[in-house]
C-alpha cells in the first residue's frame, strides 16, 4: 500500500481503475439509482476528501470511491429511462420518423442494417400537446433500394425496445452505437441527401469508388476479401466467413487493434532493414496508421483499433512498461468516458485491448524462446506476435464464443506473414488502376495468388473434423485464466529486473 500511496504513477493507475470498475459493475448488474442520490454521494465523498486531506490513506480511499461514483454516473446518464423518458413511452407504437443515415450502412448478404439519427412529432397523451422526440433508430432493410450515409429518410415504423435474444444481449449491442430504439419499417421514402458530416461523406464516397475498382480487379469472394483487408468490409464473403470463423482468423478481414498492431510491427522491422532509425520509423508508421484510419471510415471501432496500434508502437518507443501501463489505462478510461458501453458489451474493443496488452507484455517473454530462429520475410516477427496475441485473447474468445479452434495457432502462423504483402500489393494495384487499368489488371494476379494461398490453407484446416470443439467457458474460469496469465507475466518481469 505504501508503494501505491507514495507513487503518483500508481495512484493515477488506481484512480482510473476505480472509474472503470464503476462503469463495469453498473454495466454488468444494470443498477439504477436516481441522479439526486448520486449527486449526494459525490458531495459527501468530496467533503470527506477535503476533511481528511492531510491523512494520506483516507484521502486516497475517498478519491477511489469518488472516481468509482463518477464511473457509475457516466454509465447512468446514457440509459434512456434516465435521460429520455418521452422516447421510452412510445415503444410499441407506429410513428413517422424523419432523419438521416448517421453511420456507414452495414451491408450483409441478407440485407442492410442502418442507423438513422432522427426525430418525430407526436401528441403526448397526458398533456395533449405536440412534442419532438429525438434519438438514434436502428432498422433493417433489403439490399435494394440501398441508402448511403447522409441520405435523408422518412420512415413509417413500429418503435420497439431492443430486448436480449437468448444469450445475445441485442439491447447492449445496439447501445454501443447510442441506439436504444429498434425500428420495424413498413414504408421508407428518401427525401434528401444533405445530412451528416461533409468530411465523412467524402470518405464514404471515396470508398464506394475504390470498391468499384476492387470489383473490377478481382472476382468474388476475392474482391470482398481484399476490401476486408484494406478497409474492413465484411459483406460478400459468403462461405469464407464460416471458414475464417472455424480456423480463428476472422480478425484478418476486420479492422482491429490485433490487425493493425501486427502489420505496424512488421513494418517497423521492414524500416529497420532499410536502415530507417526507429524514432523516424515510429512517426512514419503513426502517420500511416492515421491515413489508414481515415481511409477505413474513421468509425469508432476503427479509431480505437488505430489507437491500440499506436500504443504498441509507443511501447517500443519509450520502452518502460510502467509508463505504458498508465498510457493504456488512461486510453481505456477516455474511451469509456466517451462510450461506457464498450467496456463490457463491445467484444471487438475487448479483443483489441487485450491483444494489445499481449503484444506489449507477452511478446517480449515469448521472443526469448525464438532467439535463435532466423528472420525470413518477417515470419519470425509474425510468429511471435501471433502467439502473444493468441495467449492474451484465448480466455476471452472461449468465454464469448464457447468454442475452441484447435487449428487456429497453426493457421495464423501459416497465413499472417503474407498479409502485409497482400495489403501492400493490393493497395498499389488499386492506386495503379486509377492511372492505367490494363497494367493493374495484370499485376492484380499477384495479390490473387497470395489470397488464393490463404483460402486454400483456411479451407483445408476448416474441413478437418477436429478443427473446432464446443467448450463451455464460464466468466469465473475466464477470470482465473487471466489471473494465471498475469501471474506468469509478473514473474517474468520480476525475474528480468533481478
Amino acid at each position: 500500500m505504501n508503494k501505491i500511496l507514495t507513487s503518483k504513477s500508481r495512484t493515477f493507475f488506481v484512480y482510473c481503475f476505480s472509474f472503470l470498475l464503476g462503469v463495469f459493475l453498473f454495466s454488468i448488474f444494470d443498477w439504477r439509482f436516481s441522479f439526486l442520490f448520486i449527486v449526494v454521494c459525490l458531495v459527501v465523498l468530496f467533503s470527506f476528501v477535503i476533511i481528511f486531506w492531510h491523512n494520506i490513506l483516507l484521502r486516497f480511499v475517498f478519491f477511489c470511491l469518488l472516481f468509482f461514483v463518477f464511473g457509475s454516473l457516466r454509465y447512468l446518464v446514457t440509459v434512456p429511462i434516465n435521460n429520455n423518458k418521452n422516447l421510452v413511452s412510445f415503444f410499441g407504437e407506429t410513428e413517422v420518423v424523419e432523419g438521416f443515415v448517421s453511420s456507414e450502412p452495414d451491408i450483409r448478404l441478407d440485407g442492410v442494417r442502418y442507423i438513422v439519427s432522427a426525430q418525430f412529432l407526436s401528441e403526448e397523451k397526458t398533456k395533449q400537446k405536440r412534442i419532438t422526440i429525438k434519438g438514434n433508430f436502428y432498422f433493417k432493410s433489403g439490399l435494394y433500394p440501398r441508402y448511403k450515409y447522409g441520405d435523408k429518410l422518412r420512415i413509417t415504423c413500429l418503435l420497439q425496445k431492443p430486448e436480449p435474444v437468448e444469450d445475445f444481449r441485442y439491447d447492449k449491442y445496439l447501445a454501443r452505437y447510442g441506439v436504444f430504439v429498434d425500428c420495424i419499417p413498413s414504408q421508407i421514402d428518401k427525401i434528401g441527401e444533405n445530412g451528416g458530416s461533409f468530411f465523412l461523406k467524402q470518405i464514404f464516397a471515396l470508398k464506394i469508388i475504390i470498391a468499384g475498382k476492387i470489383n473490377t480487379l478481382w472476382h468474388e469472394p476475392y474482391a470482398s476479401f481484399m476490401a476486408g483487408l484494406l478497409y474492413g468490409y465484411r459483406g460478400g464473403l459468403g462461405t469464407l466467413n464460416d471458414l475464417f470463423s472455424r480456423t480463428g482468423v476472422t480478425h484478418i478481414v476486420a479492422i482491429s487493434g490485433y490487425n493493425i498492431t501486427i502489420v505496424s510491427t512488421i513494418l517497423i522491422a521492414f524500416c529497420t532493414r532499410f536502415y530507417i532509425p526507429r524514432k523516424k520509423a515510429f512517426w512514419l508508421i503513426v502517420f500511416g496508421i492515421f491515413v489508414f484510419v481515415i481511409f477505413a471510415g474513421a468509425s469508432a471501432s476503427v479509431v480505437r483499433a488505430g489507437i491500440m496500434g499506436v500504443l504498441v508502437l509507443l511501447t517500443k518507443q519509450i520502452g518502460r512498461k510502467a509508463n505504458v501501463a498508465n498510457v493504456m489505462v488512461l486510453t481505456v478510461t477516455l474511451m469509456t468516458l466517451q462510450n461506457p458501453y464498450i467496456l463490457v458489451w463491445d467484444v471487438g474493443f475487448q479483443l483489441s485491448f487485450i491483444s494489445t496488452l499481449g503484444l506489449i507484455y507477452i511478446v517480449p517473454i515469448i521472443e526469448k524462446y525464438f532467439a535463435k530462429m532466423p528472420e525470413i520475410f518477417g515470419v519470425k516477427e509474425s510468429l511471435v506476435t501471433t502467439l502473444g496475441a493468441i495467449v492474451a485473447t484465448l480466455p476471452l474468445i472461449l468465454y464469448q464464443f464457447n468454442r475452441l479452434s484447435i487449428v487456429s495457432p497453426i493457421v495464423n502462423i501459416l497465413i499472417l506473414w503474407i498479409l502485409p504483402w497482400i495489403m501492400f500489393s493490393g493497395f498499389l494495384v488499386v492506386v495503379l488502376s486509377f492511372v492505367f487499368l490494363p497494367l493493374a489488371q495484370v499485376l492484380s494476379w499477384l495479390a490473387f495468388v497470395m489470397m488464393k494461398y490463404i483460402v486454400v490453407v483456411v479451407t483445408f484446416f476448416a474441413n478437418l473434423s477436429f478443427a473446432v470443439i464446443d467448450l463451455k467457458f464460464s466468466l469465473w474460469t475466464m477470470f482465473f485464466s487471466y489471473f494465471l496469465i498475469i501471474f506468469w507475466v509478473y514473474k517474468n518481469i520480476k525475474k528480468k529486473k533481478i
